[in-house]
C-alpha cells in the first residue's frame, strides 16, 4: 500500500465537533478500503493567505495516510461534496513522518517562546526599532551628516 499526507481545511464556522467528526468520517473511509490512518494532528483554526469561499481563517486537518490509491480517490471525492470543506491536498510520500509535524513543532516552539516572556523583536531589543538613536545602523546610506548652519537658516 501507498502512503499518502493528506490535509484538508474546513470553514471557519464550523465547530471543532463538526470538524472531528469529518475526519472520523474520513478515517472510516480510509479503513472500510484496507488502509489505515497512521495519525491524525488537528492544528485548529488558522487564518488563510488570502480569501477561500469567502473565509478568511480555517480548521486545518492532516492525516498520515497508509491505503490503497481508492481510499484516496473516495476521500476526495467526499471532500468535493461536503459543503464544510474548503480545500484538500493529497501527496504521496516516501516515508511517513514519525513525531509531531513540522506545523505542531512551531506551535509548540511559539507556545514555549510565550511562556518565557519574551514579547516582539523590539521590546526584547531595547525597545527601538532599527539600530540606536544616535545614528548607528544606517543600512547601506551610510553615517549621518550634520546639517550646515547654511541649510538650516533658510528654513
Amino acid at each position: 500500500m501507498a502512503l499518502y499526507e493528506h490535509v484538508f481545511l474546513a470553514r471557519q464556522d464550523a465547530s471543532t465537533q463538526q470538524v472531528e467528526e469529518l475526519t472520523a468520517q474520513m478515517t472510516g473511509i480510509v479503513e472500510g478500503l484496507g488502509g489505515k490512518v497512521t495519525k491524525t494532528e488537528n492544528w485548529g483554526v488558522r487564518s488563510l493567505t488570502y480569501r477561500m469561499n469567502k473565509n478568511r481563517k480555517a480548521h486545518f486537518v492532516l492525516l498520515n495516510i497508509d491505503a490503497p490509491s481508492a481510499a484516496i480517490a473516495e476521500i476526495e471525492r467526499q471532500e468535493r461534496i461536503s459543503e464544510d470543506v474548503i480545500r484538500y491536498l493529497s501527496v504521496r510520500v516516501e516515508e511517513l513522518e514519525e513525531g509531531p509535524s513540522a506545523m505542531m513543532r512551531k506551535a509548540d516552539r511559539d507556545r514555549e517562546r510565550d511562556d518565557r516572556g519574551g514579547g516582539f523583536r523590539g521590546e526584547r531589543e531595547g525597545g527601538f526599532r532599527g539600530g540606536d538613536r544616535d545614528g548607528g545602523f544606517r543600512g547601506d546610506r551610510g553615517p549621518r551628516r550634520p546639517r550646515d548652519e547654511a541649510e538650516t537658516d533658510g528654513e
